[in-house]
């Protein structure tokens, strides 16, 4: 094994076990900033819906694109050991019940990726129903794992 081999091997072993190793406070705080986010995202496309700002096909489909990446971003924001520490609103049964937040994690990316390619077409009746299936992905899981 060359030195440059070692070396790169060992660093990966620090960047895992510092990963591994992130403070209950980091992991929320990065959740949080997720979602924040997300949310960002999600007023755009709720007023257009609403009919408050005009349906805008390459917004629609920008805003969509951003939230289908955030939301493949959404599990590793909670590891293990981050349901306690700072304010936060995630319930005890996401870890008691990994699989199923992260298959509903990645349902809200899956529908966000749909809606951006429904905005892409320029329907905006499908772009809203379209968007029912966002806000639906999103209320299964803070039904099931949110604190109100």
């Amino acid at each position: 094994m060359s030195v440059c081999t070692t070396v790169f091997a060992g660093l990966l072993l620090v960047a895992a076990t510092v990963q591994a190793q992130v403070k209950p406070e980091t992991a929320i705080r990065y959740r949080q900033s997720l979602f924040h986010v997300i949310q960002w995202n999600l007023v755009p496309l709720a007023e257009m819906t609403k009919g408050k700002t005009p349906f805008d096909a390459a917004e629609a489909e920008k805003h969509a694109a951003r939230i289908a990446a955030l939301a493949e971003q959404i599990v590793e924001g909670f590891p293990a050991g981050s349901d306690s520490g700072a304010d936060t609103d995630a319930k005890s049964e996401i870890w008691l019940n990994l699989p199923d937040f992260e298959a509903k994690a990645h349902a809200l990316a899956t529908q966000a990726g749909v809606l951006g390619a429904t905005a892409k077409g320029g329907n905006e009746t499908e772009f809203r129903a379209q968007f029912d299936r966002v806000r639906s992905a999103c209320k299964a899981c803070h039904d099931k794992f949110r604190s109100d």
